[in-house]
């Protein structure tokens, strides 16, 4: 078995790649769908100003729910504004405080949102006055209009969206190709070689900044990997690649994806993913303490980390024979739980793609993500996937 870990000799131009293998993950994909051109952003240094600027201009604090005023606009039947103890001028809820105002005191926003002004400012009023948890958390932007930008309950624990940029620019610089952490380059379907090369521009950027959240996705993709051998004799490459996502409003998470992959097209979906792995932080109270103590480390330890563990889990897989005949694979896909359909399709899978039927731990693996990838339902395509991670950690 030729197993080479290649992260030291950076690669010159593209490399071919084998995408047929591994998941395909659309989470980075459907981000770039979505993004309007000025969320993109084209270095992290300029992602980083941008959410930095807007913290500096913002104001958290702690206020009782029922001190709180809601007044209706004379002039604009369908403008409510809040008057917050501490702030003279009136604050303008944006649209997603206007919803999590709605939820904390328990109103329906869509409904809400169609009722004249002085009618939802009533509901709003007779809803904080009463509020059970008597204390919300709110966070107020002045960008030359005071605005409230989120009210939350008071065990909320914010991590500024700067805080998680900041700590990626730790390890990746601008994401640019100052460091080996970068902007990710694009698979070429004609010739199925990914290229690391691609000019950072509005189209091809993954860094990401709305009003309400970050998302960021890099990747080490001028260092290949080689994992042993595809059937054909040619190298199976693999670079590394993570993704990140915040919301200091609190309309996500907080998370961190690691992971290897083979490819990244031009809309960004992610190909031939191996070894996924995710940490997942809720903002409640303790929130920046696990950022800080967890999710910067665990991120700052896979960016710095030898790929060694991961080539040689892979190469255990491709050696660890589990069966020499029909009655053996039908046997070892059964007894872990596939259908009679499934365990005939994911036999065949590997027999179209190999030339040969499934052996090896790792044969098998692959033949189960290929059928999660024809899974319509996110559900059963997440089980099967599931299935196949649990069966490659057992090679190892």
């Amino acid at each position: 078995m030729n197993t080479t870990i290649s992260s030291t000799r950076p690669a010159s131009s593209g490399f071919k790649v084998d995408v047929s293998r591994g998941e395909r993950i659309g989470r980075v994909s459907s981000e770039w769908f979505s993004r309007p051109d000025d969320e993109r952003y084209l270095s992290l240094g300029e992602l980083y100003d941008r959410v930095r600027s807007r913290a500096d201009r913002a104001r958290a604090r702690t206020v009782e729910s029922s001190a709180i005023r809601v007044e209706a606009s004379r002039t604009n039947a369908e403008r409510l504004e809040l008057i917050v103890p501490g702030e003279s001028r009136p604050i303008a809820p944006t649209h997603w405080s206007y919803g999590q105002l709605c939820s904390l005191v328990g109103a329906p926003a869509t409904y809400m949102r169609q009722l004249p002004a002085p009618l939802a400012g009533i509901n709003l009023q007779h809803g904080l006055i009463n509020h059970s948890a008597e204390l919300v958390k709110t966070l107020e932007g002045n960008d030359g209009r005071i605005e409230l930008r989120a009210i939350t309950g008071p065990e909320y624990g914010r991590v500024w969206d700067h805080e998680l940029v900041s700590a990626v620019m730790s390890i990746a610089g601008n994401g640019t190709g100052d460091r080996m952490w970068k902007v990710p380059g694009v698979l070429d379907w004609s010739t199925m070689t990914h290229n690391p090369f691609v000019d950072v521009s509005k189209e091809t950027t993954t860094l990401y900044a709305s009003d309400r959240d970050v998302f960021l996705f890099l990747v080490d993709d001028t260092h290949p990997i080689e994992a042993g051998r595809l059937s054909n004799g040619e190298p199976d490459l693999y670079f590394r690649g993570f993704y990140c996502w915040n919301s200091e409003v609190g309309s996500k998470t907080l998370g961190i994806a690691s992971f290897y992959l083979r490819a990244v097209c031009c809309n960004r979906n992610l190909w031939g993913v191996e070894d996924f792995e995710e940490i997942v932080i809720r903002h409640s109270k303790f929130a920046g303490h696990r950022f800080a103590h967890e999710a910067a480390p665990a991120l700052a330890k896979f960016a710095n980390s030898s790929p060694a563990p991961f080539v040689a889990g892979v190469r255990a897989a491709r050696e660890r024979i589990v069966a020499r005949s029909d009655e053996d694979r039908h046997g070892f896909l059964r007894k872990r739980g596939f259908s009679k359909g499934e365990t005939a399709r994911i036999i065949d899978t590997v027999l179209q793609e190999e030339g040969r039927p499934p052996e090896s731990i790792f044969d098998f693996v692959q033949g189960i993500t290929a059928l999660a990838r024809t899974k319509s339902h996110q559900d059963a395509r997440l089980e099967l996937e599931g299935k196949a991670k649990k069966l490659l950690e057992q090679a190892c």
